[in-house]
C-alpha cells in the first residue's frame, strides 16, 4: 500500500464519522426547536424520540416533491436531505452485545393502492421499511394490526398508538416508526441502597420517592456549568458509547430557568472526570407529543393541506396529506439500567475509586432533565417533574433532611449492606 492510499479501516471511520456529524448536526438542532414546542402544552414529565421522529419524517420526505420537500428539508433537516444519512446511521447505531437499539419503519397500504415501485424500493433500501397491504375500512381490525406490530418491535412497551377513530374511507396509507432502546449501567446502583427520599415537585410539594444512590466511590464524567446554573452528570452504559446524561439545576426551582436556555442544554460539554456522590430517583415515563402541532409551529404546513405534494408515494399533487402525526413514548430508570421505547405514525390521508479526594454532590431531589445518546447521537431526551408520574401523593414537608443527615443516614446505610 502505497503512502497516498488510505487504509480501509481509516476510510471506514471516516466515513462512519461523516455520517454521524451529519446526523447530529440535524438531531441537534431539532431537539431544543421541539422540545421548546412541546414546553407549551406539557407541564408534566416529558419524553421525546428526536431520531425517531426524524426518521419518520425522512420518509415522508422521501416521497414528497416541490414545496412540501422543500419545507421539510429547509425547516428539520437543516437544508440537506437525510436518505443517505438515515441508510448508514442504523448499522452504526445497531444493537451490540451491551446495548439493544432496534429502529423499525413499516409501510400500511389500502388494499389495491397503487404505491409507486421507486417509493417502496426507496422506503426498504434506505430505511428499511416494509409494506403491507391492509383493509382501512375495517378500522377497528386495521388499528389493532398496526398496534401489534408496534409492540413486537417495541418489546409491548408501547400500546394502542393508532387510534381506529382517525381511520376512515379516505385512510391511504400509514407510515409507522418504532424505536426500543435497553441497556445495563456500567455500573448498577445496589437495590439494597435504595430508599424512600423526598423530591421537591415545587417549592413546597413534596412526593416521597424511591431513590438510587452510589457508594459515593466512584468516578463519572461531571460538568458544572454556571451559565446555565446547572450540573450535568453522564451516567454510563455498558456500551461505552452509550450513557444517560442528567442535567440538574443548582437551585430547586430552576429548572424554567434552565429551559429558556434550552439551545445550550444538549450542546456537547467537557466532562471532566471526578468522584461523584449520586442520589436519583428511580423513575417511569409514558408520554404522547402531537407532531402535527409541533411541525406547523416549526414552519412545515403544507403536507398538512390539500396542496401536499405526495406523489412520489403515489397518484398526483392534491391525492394525498399528512392528517396526523403522533409519537407515543416510554422510559423506565431503575437500579439495572434504562428501558426506553417510542413509535411515531403518521396517517396519510466507572470504576471502583483508588483514593478518595474530594466528594461532588449531584442530589436529583427536584425537577430535572436528561438526555440519552448513543455516539453523540440523542435518541432520547425529557424531564421530570414528578418520578412518580404523578401516581404519588404530594405534601407539605415537615421535616427536610439536611445533607450531612443524609451522607450519615446512607454511610450507616452501606455498613449495613456491606458483607
Amino acid at each position: 500500500m502505497s503512502e497516498n492510499e488510505e487504509n480501509p479501516l481509516q476510510q471506514a471511520t471516516t466515513t462512519e464519522e461523516n455520517v454521524l456529524e451529519e446526523f447530529i448536526n440535524v438531531n441537534n438542532s431539532f431537539v431544543p426547536a421541539a422540545y421548546r414546542e412541546i414546553l407549551k402544552t406539557k407541564q408534566e414529565n416529558l419524553l421525546v424520540s428526536p431520531c425517531s421522529a426524524l426518521a419518520a419524517f425522512a420518509l415522508v420526505q422521501s416521497g414528497s416533491r416541490g414545496q412540501t420537500s422543500e419545507e421539510i428539508v429547509e425547516v428539520l433537516f437543516g437544508g440537506k436531505k437525510l436518505e443517505t444519512p438515515m441508510k448508514d446511521l442504523f448499522p452504526i447505531l445497531s444493537s451490540t452485545d451491551s446495548h439493544i437499539f432496534h429502529l423499525a419503519n413499516k409501510l400500511y397500504v389500502k388494499e389495491e393502492f397503487a404505491i409507486h415501485d421507486d417509493f417502496k424500493q426507496t422506503a426498504n433500501s434506505v430505511f428499511g421499511a416494509d409494506s403491507e397491504n391492509i383493509d382501512f375500512t375495517e378500522r377497528d381490525e386495521a388499528a389493532k394490526t398496526m398496534n401489534l406490530w408496534i409492540r413486537e418491535q417495541t418489546e409491548n412497551k408501547i400500546e394502542n398508538l393508532v387510534d381506529s377513530e382517525k381511520i376512515n374511507d379516505l385512510t391511504r396509507a400509514v407510515l409507522i416508526n418504532a424505536v426500543y432502546f435497553k441497556a445495563d449501567w456500567l455500573e448498577k446502583f445496589h437495590s439494597c441502597f435504595t430508599v424512600k427520599l423526598h423530591f421537591y415537585k415545587t417549592a413546597d410539594r413534596v412526593v416521597d420517592v424511591d431513590t438510587m444512590t452510589n457508594n459515593s466511590q466512584q468516578y463519572f464524567w461531571y460538568d458544572e456549568c454556571p451559565e446555565l446554573k446547572a450540573k450535568f452528570l453522564e451516567l454510563p452504559f455498558k456500551n461505552p458509547d452509550a450513557s444517560m446524561v442528567v442535567v440538574l439545576p443548582k437551585e430547586r426551582q430552576g429548572l424554567a430557568i434552565l429551559e429558556e436556555q434550552i439551545d445550550k442544554v444538549f450542546l456537547p460539554r467537557k466532562f471532566t472526570q471526578q468522584l461523584v456522590d449520586v442520589t436519583i430517583p428511580k423513575f417511569r415515563i409514558d408520554c404522547t407529543t402531537d407532531f402535527k402541532e409541533i411541525l406547523r409551529n416549526l414552519g412545515v404546513n403544507s403536507m398538512f393541506t390539500e396542496e401536499a405534494d405526495l406523489s412520489g408515494v403515489a397518484g398526483v399533487k392534491g391525492d394525498l396529506f399528512v392528517s396526523e402525526v403522533i409519537q407515543k413514548s416510554f422510559l423506565d430508570v431503575s437500579e439495572d439500567g434504562v428501558e426506553a421505547a417510542a413509535a411515531v405514525y403518521a396517517l396519510v390521508p466507572v470504576h471502583v475509586c483508588a483514593v478518595i479526594g474530594d466528594i461532588e454532590e449531584f442530589y436529583a431531589n427536584h425537577p430535572f432533565l436528561f438526555y440519552i445518546k448513543i455516539k453523540g447521537v440523542i435518541i432520547f431526551a425529557g424531564r421530570v417533574i414528578d418520578p412518580t408520574n404523578g401516581s404519588g401523593v404530594a405534601y407539605v414537608p415537615q421535616l427536610v433532611k439536611t445533607k450531612s443527615s443524609r451522607r450519615n443516614y446512607f454511610s450507616q446505610l452501606f455498613s449495613c449492606c456491606r458483607p
